[in-house]
């Protein structure tokens, strides 16, 4: 009796089976994505959430607290009806960029590698605190491998994955003013890569116009909705007043003033002696000078702009230094949970009074209990920080192998993420203060393009040995 013939499966199959793994893996992305705010029982909230909130609700601008990510928070939330949509958004555009990426390089990317991919950066990394927290922080690295795609991988993109990655990349622009400082720095090193590789033999294609276009329209967007929403052209103000405070840090502001006060106009000279001696002290301390004026209602922009100028004028070796030692330590402050097992009044104010219909869920999360506390971070940066450091030297390694073994695209997106780690840490630490919270956010896509070089490799392995096994099978039958 002979049994019966087992048939393949049929197409419908297939597909019901590829269906039900990918929703298998939506769910575990998500879970992984989300968990902080999952056991929070509500979204992150960070001592900025409550300005970007207030942005939309008083139609104004604020420094550093761009209008267009208020609307991002307002649309995905409904409205106002629930926070969970908005971190929701933040980690499906994570968990597509990832699996877009892996398509992209020609590694496998089906449900179950980007399963482990989210799992294994939401273990290894703080990706997760970034998607789950109601801050544009997750739109910047999000930006940085949106830009690398459409320049350097415009070719392996269908046209929907571009005009998805264009909107995304416009709302990191307009989501944050260092996020447009970044993309400008990163179309800069695009042009020089193809003007340096224009004469030589690359297979790595460069796509300048893409990624310049979005930038461009970001650049001038921005200042033409502020216009029409709230009557002020410009850009999301408060630039000088964050240079200002990294002088105070490094005691250049002080010097300045103690040099040249009395000055004509200076209300600063007056009121020296009562500069901190921190830039955050400076920036937020209730008895700060600053605050006598005008804090950040915008009055004192004029004088400290004034200031930043002069003081940089006068002593450029000093502020190149500074600058140079405010990147550097910038570059290493990585770890997660930056002010977030803080009291939180702003936001706080926001979601109890201005936001009733949240107040509730609000006040029964975790955070506000105070229940996330340093010793959590401290936990999870005993694996965060070693990964990052040693990722971020792995970046180098994944260069010089790629250049090595005919796999240039992933040496170029690693050097293209070192720049952009560097270029960050320049226009955060430099230009503003070094924060843990600015590098951590983006430093997670070290992990990511390492874990694609070892996919990469054990590929290649595999393909050599079994080219090798071939070529020997074929020397023993020829010996017969």
């Amino acid at each position: 009796m002979t049994s019966p013939a087992i048939l393949p499966p049929s197409s419908s199959q297939r597909t019901l089976q590829n269906s039900c793994a990918w929703a298998f893996s939506l769910v575990v992305c998500l879970t992984v994505l989300l968990a902080p705010a999952l056991w929070n029982g509500f979204a992150i909230v960070f001592f900025d959430t409550g300005g970007y909130v207030e942005r939309v609700l008083k139609m104004t601008l604020a420094p550093g607290r761009s209008l267009f990510y208020g609307f991002f928070l307002w649309a995905m939330s409904l409205g106002w009806y629930s926070f969970w949509g908005p971190i929701l958004a933040q980690s499906l555009f994570t968990l597509w960029i990832i699996h877009l990426t892996l398509r992209c390089h020609d590694l496998p990317a089906g449900p179950l590698t980007t399963a482990a991919f989210c799992t294994g950066l939401a273990g290894l990394t703080g990706i997760s605190w970034y998607t789950s927290q109601l801050m544009p922080d997750i739109l910047v690295p999000l930006m940085v491998i949106g830009l690398w795609l459409l320049g350097f991988r415009w070719d392996k993109l269908m046209w929907s994955d571009r005009g998805a990655l264009a909107a995304l990349i416009l709302l990191g622009l307009l989501s944050h003013m260092s996020c447009m400082a970044l993309a400008m720095g990163l179309i800069l090193g695009i042009l020089l890569v193809k003007l340096a590789l224009r004469k030589g033999n690359s297979s790595l294609s460069i796509f300048l116009l893409p990624p310049t276009a979005v930038v461009a329209v970001g650049l001038i967007l921005m200042p033409m909705l502020h216009l029409c929403l709230t009557g002020k052209a410009g850009y999301t103000p408060g630039g000088p007043v964050f240079i200002f405070g990294r002088l105070v840090q490094d005691g250049i502001a002080q010097r300045w003033l103690a040099e040249n006060c009395p000055a004509p106009g200076i209300r600063l000279c007056g009121l020296q002696d009562r500069i901190p001696k921190t830039a955050d002290d400076f920036l937020w301390g209730d008895t700060s000078p600053f605050q006598d004026l005008g804090g950040w209602s915008g009055t004192a922009d004029a004088e400290l702009s004034f200031l930043v100028q002069a003081s940089i004028k006068a002593y450029p070796g000093t502020f190149i230094r500074t600058s140079l030692e405010a990147t550097a330590l910038q570059m290493i402050k990585v770890a997660t949970g930056d002010g977030l097992d803080e009291f939180q009044p702003a936001a706080r104010g926001v979601f109890t009074n201005l936001l009733p219909r949240t107040a509730q869920s609000f006040n029964a999360a975790q955070q506000q209990h105070e229940l996330i506390t340093q010793s959590i971070f401290d936990f999870l940066n005993g694996v965060h920080v070693p990964v990052a450091y040693v990722s971020m030297l792995g970046l180098l390694l994944i260069a010089f192998w790629g250049l090595r073994n005919r796999r240039q695209d992933l040496a170029g997106l690693a050097l293209f993420v070192l720049l952009a780690l560097l270029g960050n840490a320049f226009i955060c630490g430099a230009l503003s203060n070094p924060h843990d919270r600015y590098q951590g956010r983006l430093v997670w896509i070290a992990p990511l393009v390492c874990g694609m070089a070892l996919m990469a490799y054990r590929q290649q392995y595999k393909k050599n040995r079994h080219v090798s096994l071939s070529s020997g099978l074929e020397k023993t039958q020829g010996s017969f």
